[in-house]
């Protein structure tokens, strides 16, 4: 995942808040958020730990600023993928495209919002309602976009689960060739939705 997230970051906060969520972000994507501790943060940020907790009051407050982060990253990437295509049908698409590209990036280490919740839901409801609120709402875009090319929300919803089951597969296998077979896979369910509209107007 690219970071065009960062210009949005340095502009909604100060340079030295931003800074941190930048090295706290390459470090918990590449490592795990447990494996990485606050002394390890002030080296990679090159900030002192009483500064680090002056910023952020603990760990937790950290990994969300992390996760709002990265979320906004994605909501930008996607929206720069979309705006390329010409065709309500094609945006449906575009999202295979887009995680194709990431996954063969040579920093891919899967979703950070499954891999925070899998790792920190059952000490941290926040960290968990966070990755939750992050899912709901590509499910709802994915529903959108479903609806606005004349197919149902369902529609939206498995292309959703696709989307979600080629980042979790890819991460576990290393396979990059999981965002092409998923995106036909989503040919496949717009083909067939369109047969049965068809049918049912005969």
């Amino acid at each position: 995942m690219t970071r065009q997230g960062d210009a949005h970051l340095h502009q909604s906060s100060d340079p030295l808040r931003a800074s941190i969520i930048e090295a706290a972000d390459e470090l918990y994507y590449a490592h795990g958020f447990r494996a990485v501790g606050m002394d390890a943060l002030r080296q990679r940020s090159g900030v002192s730990l009483k500064r680090l907790y002056t910023v952020f009051p603990s760990k937790e407050a950290i990994v969300l600023a992390v996760l709002d982060y990265r979320h906004q990253i994605w909501v930008d990437e996607i929206a720069t993928a979309m705006a390329l295509q010409d065709s309500p049908r094609a945006r449906l698409l575009a999202i295979y495209d887009y995680l194709a590209g990431w996954f063969q990036s040579d920093s891919f280490r899967g979703c950070v919002f499954i891999n925070a919740f899998g790792e920190l839901a059952t000490e941290s409801p926040a960290v968990a309602a966070r990755a939750a609120a992050h899912k709901r709402d590509f499910r709802r875009y994915m529903e959108q976009l479903a609806v606005e090319a004349g197919f149902s929300e369902e529609l939206g919803d498995q292309l959703m689960l696709l989307a979600e089951g080629a980042q979790t597969t890819a991460a576990i296998t290393g396979d990059s060739s999981m965002a092409c077979k998923a995106r036909r896979a989503a040919e496949s369910l717009l083909g067939a939705e369109e047969s049965m509209r068809l049918r049912s107007l005969t």
